[in-house]
């Protein structure tokens, strides 16, 4: 009985498994990846020279450049809003409150919000901006 010589293997046989792995991967980080929260409104914030971190337990408060309200993701209504915080603030008393306003909304507008979060139990309340360059910094 005359038996064939085992046919050497070519190299693109030997890494055909390892190339469906990292397609796998890929998809994998591709679906269950999450780079960034996404505001519901559109908003460029207003430059400022200090910095600060937003934390997962901290309510974020966006007020687009027209006027869009949005809280907790969600895009609301301006008569809706100060029940919605008052809502949230019940559970947790030491939640931060962010309000993130476009740099073109007018400052009217923003001033009101304030106001209304201050009825809602809103204490402490920190504006979000991007940092501003400092002239003559390289």
């Amino acid at each position: 009985m005359r038996f064939q010589p085992p046919r050497p293997k070519s190299d693109d046989e030997r890494i055909l498994p390892l190339i469906n792995v990292v397609f796998l991967l890929l998809i994998f980080f591709m679906l269950a990846g999450k780079l960034a929260t996404i505001d519901p409104v559109e908003v460029t914030p207003p430059r400022s020279a200090s910095e600060g971190i937003v934390n997962v337990r901290e309510l974020v408060i966006v007020i687009g450049a027209k006027g869009d309200l949005a809280f907790d993701g969600e895009r609301i209504d301006q008569a809706s809003l100060e029940g919605s915080v008052a809502k949230r603030l019940i559970g947790d008393a030491s939640l931060q409150v962010w309000l993130k306003a476009d740099s073109g909304t007018d400052s009217v507008q923003v001033i009101t919000i304030m106001e209304i979060l201050r009825e809602a139990g809103v204490e402490r309340l920190k504006l979000l901006t991007i940092p501003a360059a400092i002239d003559g910094a390289s």
